[in-house]
């Protein structure tokens, strides 16, 4: 998972909390200031200091992270003591602590347009929106006829509010969705052509096999344990790689899901297998700032779809490079072998200063989707030196061997 989106989740929920902290802060100083004007009032006290609790349970519904339990609290509360004052009290209009109720049942009607299941949403802003336009009943009715059109507007802005919030947080999640759905067909395309060249491997050497047999010339048992191992090897790589692939395929291609089904790219061209050579030439290509390729020494053969990966890994960073740092001076991208793992690694010494162009904001979504496909891990983010980094470790099984 990329380290990135586990870094925006921190600040947006630091955030959230600091703004619940600042509310909470208001709203506990304004009831204070209502229960004092309640207590010190010559009539009407016991109301006064009811409208002050219904108040205090409104605004915690508007903090709270328990929304739809609170929110039905808030407004059941609220529409029950409109009926309760209206018809049996009559209390005079001095409370303080209505305009606090008031303003905690309109952000709790956003919140709950916002946050709330599709099953939660029409009740609970039903039961909020009316106890909200009741509330002048508890007077008279003539306030409530004057008084419920202006209470209808803010009713209608809260309602805005929140469906406005709700379509952003819905196209935010199709986009992503989309993104990952995208990197795993790419992905799964890229394994469907690493299992055709290792089952072609294995038809070339058993037709190999069956031509030397029919010839009539005899193999050597050192002959035939070389050429039954490369099959065994094949066979071993075509089983894995089909693995994955059956694997993205039956999440990416759910019709089902919610953010739409996924739509096979019929103008797809099968890729060839993936290698370094397509990875120097990628490099050797990205000349504004100039990048520089270390291959670390023992490297050994890596799988196809590591090396594809690691390309592809390459390539959004040189990307997000030419975006958002034009001003690196240098780019340096190695591949290292860290234990079991291959390590692609993209550093510049950018400042993010220069043109900053525009982005859609979910390659590095994607990416992390795809290397977490192969079961390695992501980090994209600052440098301690200055700069930025691009860091994936795939893991590529075996041991090293010969360099590539």
């Amino acid at each position: 998972m990329s380290d990135i989106g586990a870094r925006l989740d921190r600040i947006h929920s630091v955030g959230g909390c600091v703004v619940r902290a600042a509310y909470s802060a208001f709203a506990a100083l304004y009831l204070l200031v209502s229960l004092v004007a309640a207590a010190r009032a010559t009539s009407g006290v016991a109301a006064n200091l009811w409208m002050v609790l219904v108040a205090a349970v409104a605004n915690i519904a508007a903090v709270s992270g328990r929304l739809v339990p609170w929110a039905a609290a808030a407004g059941t509360l609220s529409a029950f003591t409109t009926l309760y004052l209206g018809m049996a009290v009559r209390p005079h209009f001095n409370a303080p602590s209505l305009f606090a109720e008031i303003g905690g049942l309109l952000i709790v009607i956003a919140r709950v347009v916002w946050k709330a299941r599709r099953e939660q949403l029409v009740p609970l802003t039903f039961l909020l929106g009316t106890a909200v336009l009741a509330i002048p009943l508890r007077w008279a009715v003539f306030g409530a006829v004057l008084y419920s059109a202006p209470l209808g507007i803010t009713v209608a802005i809260a309602l805005g509010i929140g469906l406005y919030l709700r379509a952003l947080d819905a196209r935010r999640s199709r986009s992503l969705a989309a993104a990952r759905r995208d990197e795993r067909l790419e992905l799964a395309r890229d394994l469907h052509d690493f299992v055709a060249h290792h089952v072609t491997g294995i038809v070339v050497q058993a037709q190999a096999a069956r031509f030397a047999a029919q010839a009539g010339a005899g193999q050597s048992p050192e002959q035939l344990d070389t050429m039954f191992g490369g099959i065994e090897k094949a066979g071993t790589e075509a089983l894995t790689s089909m693995r994955r692939m059956v694997g993205l395929l039956r999440d990416a291609q759910n019709v089902n899901a919610p953010d739409g089904e996924a739509v096979a790219d019929g103008g797809a061209t099968t890729r060839p297998v993936g290698d370094l050579a397509q990875l120097r030439a990628l490099v050797e290509g990205f000349a504004h700032p100039p990048a520089a390729l270390t291959l670390a020494p023992g490297l050994g053969p890596l799988p196809p779809e590591v090396v594809a990966s690691a390309h592809r890994v390459v390539q959004e960073a040189l990307t997000n490079i030419r975006k958002h740092a034009a001003d690196a001076a240098t780019v340096r991208v190695t591949l290292a072998r860290i234990g079991g793992d291959v390590e692609v690694a993209v550093r510049d010494d950018g400042r993010g200063r220069g043109r900053r162009l525009p982005s859609g904001g979910f390659g590095l979504p994607g990416l992390a989707e795809r290397v977490g496909a192969l079961g390695g891990r992501l980090r994209a983010g600052p440098r301690p030196e200055g700069g930025w980094e691009v860091v994936a470790w795939l893991p590529a099984g075996g041991t090293p061997g010969r360099e590539c």
